[in-house]
């Protein structure tokens, strides 16, 4: 293009997918409306009647300034500070892990279990190492009735999931605690349903991940350690001890260490042998056991 002709939309957009794929890009179109559409203080869908439109110069700076960070592997969610998860959109910061669609499903099994629930008051739920809030949240915004426990071990993680919680209008419902795992939580609490996205990246797994995520998610909220399950292994006798009769324990887990969660379950003679659920990709992802009564 002559260096002549004006900076459109529609151009700064293919010259941005051009520049974003040659830099390994795996969505780079996705990630070009996304920033400039933050740039612009507008919709993503609002660039497709605008393309003709030649932005201000400051909206083109901060957007060259946004492209620039996405060249050298910064999320694009870190960059405009919000990500979506169920339909709903969230605020995120480099303290808490990017919220990925495979969350879903553990989302949706608490929810297919709570419409299962004999009657008996409103459930209590527990969503430990909660980073950004996503399933806490959207749980209280699917589940009016429900009281919710939200657990981190990262003070910058709860303010991130307080927000969240707020800008839903549920945070009236949500107790947010300071702590790793259950600890934090009275002795005397029972819960209806425990669910946790723990850490379970393992030490040699990090290596084969892209770099935007070794290189600027919080690798606290990644790696469990050498294994993989070292934080489910901590977790399940304290949920199992944490749950009332009848009650589930739902885990996301990653497929290479599937089976080594599953043992771990299974050992817990407080919980009935786990199933799995998988998904979309048929992959192993959730593991949901229940409480056994007491002897």
């Amino acid at each position: 293009m002559p260096p002549s002709e004006p900076w459109t939309i529609g151009r700064l957009l293919q010259w941005t997918v051009d520049y974003l794929k040659g830099r390994g890009a795996e969505e780079p179109r996705l990630d070009a409306e996304v920033l400039l559409a933050h740039a612009l203080g507008c919709r993503r869908i609002d660039l497709y009647t605008r393309f003709d439109e030649t932005p201000a110069e400051q909206a083109r700076a901060a957007f060259r300034d946004l492209v620039q960070k996405r060249a050298a592997g910064t999320p694009v969610a870190y960059l405009v500070e919000r990500r979506e998860f169920f339909s709903l959109s969230f605020r995120v910061s480099p303290a808490v892990l990017i919220p990925r669609p495979e969350t879903e499903l553990l989302l949706v099994a608490l929810l297919d279990l709570v419409k299962q629930r004999p009657g008996g008051g409103p459930p209590e739920i527990a969503d430990v190492g909660t980073g950004s809030g996503i399933l806490a949240v959207a749980a209280a915004k699917h589940l009016p009735s429900a009281r919710l426990t939200a657990t981190d071990i990262s003070p910058a993680a709860l303010a991130i999931a307080r927000a969240n919680a707020e800008e839903h209008g549920v945070a009236g419902r949500i107790e947010f605690l300071l702590g790793d795992l259950l600890e934090a939580v009275p002795a005397e609490r029972r819960f209806d349903f425990i669910l946790s996205n723990p850490p379970y990246v393992s030490e040699a797994e990090l290596q084969r991940l892209p770099r935007e995520v070794k290189d600027h998610e919080p690798r606290a909220a990644l790696v469990a350690g050498p294994r993989g399950t070292e934080v489910i292994e901590r977790l399940v006798p304290q949920a199992a001890g944490r749950l009332r009769e009848g009650g589930h324990l739902l885990l996301e887990i990653s497929p290479t260490i599937h089976e080594a969660a599953a043992a771990i379950l299974a050992a817990e003679r407080r919980l009935e042998p786990a199933s799995t659920l998988r998904d979309l990709a048929r992959l192993p992802r959730v593991l949901v056991a229940r409480r056994l009564r007491d002897a």
